[in-house]
């Protein structure tokens, strides 16, 4: 009468699959879950080509879009945010590209230029430059103070 209680009694070799199951299924729910957002429309931007033609579009047909910190021009005239629409799609009616050009100072507000985007695109616009002008030196003071360290 020895002690054998450990005997009879075999290790546990086999893994139980249902933790890894449940856990599968929630990772898949997940999955499911997040993947409609992931997939929504977006702006497609494209790269600027090297050789862009000259003199197709006369001043009167392109369309234009300015902005600074405290005004919009559409073709160097000043506008306001709510009567962008209509006179963009008067432009656009015109312009055979339908290809609106948007430039904006650094402090121009990210919800003003997401505004003026949209705008763009349900007035008919089927492509959209976007445009920074650099402000002279900017380049060579970048460099001088590298140089400088």
């Amino acid at each position: 009468m020895g002690m054998s209680a450990g005997a009879n009694e075999d290790a546990i070799t086999e893994i139980n699959v249902t933790p890894l199951v449940d856990v599968c299924l929630v990772l898949v729910i997940i999955f499911m879950v997040t993947a409609p957002m992931a997939m929504q429309a977006g702006i497609i931007v494209a790269s600027s080509k090297v050789d862009a033609a000259e003199g197709q579009v006369s001043q009167n047909e392109s369309v234009s879009v300015r902005m600074t910190a405290e005004k919009i021009y559409l073709n160097d005239r000043v506008v306001t945010l709510e009567s962008l629409p209509a006179m963009m799609t008067a432009k656009l009616k015109v312009n055979k590209k339908k290809v609106v050009t948007i430039t904006a100072d650094e402090d121009v507000k990210h919800g003003i230029m997401v505004a003026v985007l949209d705008i763009a695109k349900q007035s008919g616009a089927e492509g959209l430059s976007i445009m920074r002008k650099p402000v002279m030196g900017e380049l060579g003071k970048k460099k001088k103070k590298r140089r400088r360290r």
